[in-house]
Formats: C-alpha cells, structure tokens, sequence
C-alpha cells in the first residue's frame, strides 16, 4: 500500500465534504448560533452532552464559551454533561446508561436553556433521551448529526435547530463537528460582544 497516496485520500474527501456542507450548514449554524446567544444574554444556559468522541466535542464547546474563544470577554454559561464521573456513574448504575444524561437535564436545565446534542449517528440513546428531557423542560435543542441524522432529527421541534453532516464515516462527521462548534461559538462572540475588530 502507497501510505501517502491513501492519506491524500483522507485529505480530499475532508476537503470534498466541507465544500458540500459550506453550501447548507452556514445559515442554519447561523439560526442555531443566534438563537444560543439570544438565550445566553438573559441569562440561560447552555449544556452539552454526546459519547466518546462527541464527548470530547461537548467539553470543547462548554470550555470555549466558559474560557474565551478568539477574544477576551467575559466567561459564559456552559456545562458539558460528560464530566462528572460520579454523576454519571451513579445514575448508570442506579438507573441505567440511557438515563446518564437526561437525568442531568431533569436536575440542571430550566426554560430557555439549550442543549447541544451531538451524535454521529442521531441515533445514540442516551442523547435521544436528554432531548426528550430537555423538550419537557422547554429548552431549545440543537441537534449535531451525521449521517441522515437519524431519530434525533426526526424528533426536533419548530423552535429547535438541526445541523446535520450528511456523510457515513464517522470520522469525517465529526471533523466537520469541530469546525460547526468553532463556527457556533464565534456567531455567539459575535451576537453578544460584536463583530470582532
């Protein structure tokens, strides 16, 4: 195998898909990046939660709005719902994993909050179950999918926000998560703070 050449090929489709999603996902991380704002400024929360490497992507998104992203400003509210091992521990072991993350929802969110959902399938369950959880609380949703999004796009409500990286592999899915997490955090700076300068 020519190592090189099959790399490039992981260079090109990245390449390929961010031209594909550069012609849909801007307006709607736009809608789902103001309406966050919008919450944050009077006075709501933001809480994130997804499994292995979309919970490395909550954290990442909850520590650009609690710290800075491209500017300094003041902290922001943000909770990744996969950091605490004893919750998440307890409620696994007292309820079960489906329940991990919705139960979090139940005990923090309040109305008007919004939720970063993310999943690179939209079908993962226990995000799937912190939606519901977060619906019945009247927070926002945004749902961050791969694939054809799966049940969790099927489930959104009008005022809810659904980014969806239309591709199969996992990998490329959540490459472009990455940048649409940048992307959501500097439409906030931006809402909140103003163009930066």
């Amino acid at each position: 195998m020519d190592l090189t050449a099959h790399l490039k090929k992981h260079f090109d489709e990245g390449v390929e898909l961010r031209r594909k999603m550069a012609e849909t996902l801007p307006a709607e991380i736009a809608r789902a990046g103001t309406a966050l704002a919008t919450a944050i400024k009077v006075g709501r929360k933001a809480l994130a939660c997804g499994n292995g490497g979309s919970a490395a992507d909550s954290q990442h998104f909850a520590a650009e709005l609690v710290g800075r992203f491209e500017r300094e400003r003041p902290g922001m509210p943000a909770i990744a719902l996969t950091v605490d091992t004893s919750a998440l521990t307890a409620i696994a072991n007292d309820y079960d994993f489906n329940s991990v993350f919705s139960k979090q929802v139940e005990a923090l969110g309040q109305p008007g909050d919004v939720l970063l959902a993310i999943s690179t399938s939209g079908n993962s369950r226990n995000v799937i179950e912190a939606m519901k959880a977060a619906q019945k609380k009247e927070m926002i949703v945004i749902a961050l999918t791969g694939r054809d999004g799966g049940e969790m796009g099927r489930m959104l409500k009008p005022h809810d926000h659904h980014l969806n990286v239309a591709h199969p592999r996992t990998m490329r899915v959540q490459e472009v998560h990455l940048l649409v997490i940048h992307c959501l955090c500097e439409v906030v700076d931006n809402v909140i703070f103003g163009e930066k300068k």
